[in-house]
């Protein structure tokens, strides 16, 4: 049969643009998952359904191309119904006024932080707070654990980050919120709540919803007027009037790539007709750059190990503007080799990266990964602020009571390098940096192509009908935050415009 509407990629986005669609039931939708589906709780595999920490048992299994030093990392994305809110960490940081504000300015209407506000509140059931800036009706349930409830460790590294100057935050989500505080995530009596549960399975018994899992697409089909449906991997045309693609920052630039649709260049070298030569798809990716200082960790300590985050600013950041920093406490995690048995580490992020990588095809197979280039650290900046955060992480490791919890000797980057070793501690995070696995901006938003937009502001791709994007790849910039609450608001902001409201 034909649809009105196919949605490519069940994750983040995709589970809430394909609920919001067929809430019109004069809307024939179709969601396309190339991972398996397991409807409601019962079904889910037990490191699918525990919301302690994040899971890779049913993954892409992307790594990035070589960096300088030859090194490849992984790049986990959920492949299943939920996508990477299936197996995530469950952090739900939102990000400042600052990101969407300067969206909106960038010649986006309709993402200023006062437009995206009712969407952050409707999506939300916060346990905790029901203000101005909260809501308490929405599908995911959001909950910061009390004084009480954190682990021992996750309670020494707050009083530390308090001891060494930092505020106490009781809502992080809250505009302009700064310092140490309790972590809000998405879990509920343990359960990671991904949007396969919290938007698609209220969803999955509308007559006009049809839900295919286990099928990869290639590439879009058009005819002279627009796109007119999608290629699977299989060679199996689905016809349709219009596609929103939610494969998200790696799998729809991908997509587009595979239909003609980027860099002509690129395209012609793949063997693939250009169809349109927009030079910004695949282009233009950020991700928040990751590092941690390992420690041994003191034994007899258990409980939850994600629980607690601190927000700051680094000397290079605006004194004025939002955090570029995130330091988190994670763990105790077993390990054979350290000598206590155990290790915990220091966990920094930078949040506001100005490294842009890219992603490019491999070939024209729909089942060839991407090469994807993520460009962590290629900037002074950014690796300077690397450093800031590592020293200041190393700080905290060593201030009471958080330094009781440290069995030993520091394992990485280790006693060898000092913190005044400029030069040592920049080799060390570089041999060491890994992905916050926040990846934004390959199809991103904005009016003019040849700036680098690939879609202008409601999501619709430049110069090809019946196309849009809806998911982390059209962030024209990474909110100064994890991603995964702002990719869900972004799908229902751009099936709202679909929906003509």
């Amino acid at each position: 049969m034909a649809y009105d509407v196919v949605v490519v990629g069940g994750g983040s986005a995709g589970c809430v643009v394909a609920s919001r669609l067929s809430s019109d039931a004069t809307l024939q939708v179709l969601l396309l998952e190339a991972g398996p589906d397991f409807v409601g709780v019962a079904q889910l595999p037990p490191d699918v359904a525990d919301g302690s920490g994040p899971t890779t048992g049913h993954d892409w299994g992307y790594v990035s191309e070589p960096d300088d030093l030859g090194r490849t990392i992984e790049l986990p994305r959920g492949r299943l119904m939920g996508g990477c809110s299936a197996t995530n960490g469950a952090f739900l940081m939102r990000g400042w006024p600052h990101d969407f504000d300067a969206w909106a300015a960038a010649g986006n209407p309709g993402w200023s932080f006062d437009e995206l506000l009712p969407f952050f509140r409707d999506m939300e059931n916060d346990a905790d707070f029901d203000n101005e800036w909260h809501g308490r009706s929405g599908p995911v349930p959001v909950h910061r654990a009390a004084r009480d409830e954190l682990s021992p460790l996750q309670r020494a590294f707050v009083d530390a980050a308090f001891a060494s100057g930092h505020a106490l935050v009781p809502d992080h989500n809250r505009p302009g919120a700064l310092g140490i505080g309790s972590l809000p995530r998405n879990v509920a009596d343990g359960l990671r709540m991904s949007t396969a549960l919290t938007h698609l399975e209220p969803a999955r018994e509308r007559p006009n919803l049809t839900v295919r899992p286990t099928t990869m697409v290639d590439r879009l089909e058009f005819s002279a007027g627009g796109a007119v449906g999608v290629r699977l991997a299989d060679g199996e045309v689905v016809a349709c009037d219009r596609v929103v693609l939610a494969a998200g920052a790696y799998g729809s630039p991908a997509i587009l790539l595979r239909s003609g649709v980027g860099p002509a260049a690129h395209l012609e070298d793949q063997g693939i007709d250009v169809r349109a030569d927009l030079a910004g798809v695949g282009a233009g990716l950020a991700d928040h750059p990751l590092v941690a200082v390992d420690l041994p960790a003191a034994p007899g300590y258990t409980g939850p190990r994600f629980q607690t985050m601190l927000t700051m600013r680094s000397s290079l950041a605006d004194p004025e503007g939002p955090p570029d920093l995130h330091l988190f406490a994670a763990g105790p995690f077993d390990d054979p080799g350290a000598p206590s048995g155990g290790v915990f580490g220091l966990v920094t992020g930078l949040l506001s990266p100005t490294s842009r990588g890219s992603v490019r095809l491999r070939s024209a197979k729909p089942d060839d990964p991407p090469r994807i280039d993520v460009a962590h650290l290629r900037t002074q900046d950014d690796l300077s602020r690397m450093l800031e955060a590592t020293r200041h992480a190393r700080a905290l490791s060593r201030t009471a009571p958080l330094s009781s919890f440290v069995e030993g000797t520091e394992l990485s980057p280790g006693p060898s390098v000092p913190d005044e070793d400029e030069k040592g501690l920049a080799a060390s995070i570089r041999a060491r940096v890994g992905s916050y696995h926040h990846p934004v901006g390959t199809c991103a938003m904005g009016p003019h192509p040849d700036d680098g937009a690939v879609v202008d502001s409601r999501g619709a791709v430049h110069g090809i009908d019946a196309v849009w994007v809806a998911d982390a790849s059209v962030m024209p910039s990474l909110p100064v935050a994890n991603t995964n609450v702002t990719t869900m608001v972004v799908g229902d902001r751009i099936a709202t415009w679909l929906l003509g409201d």
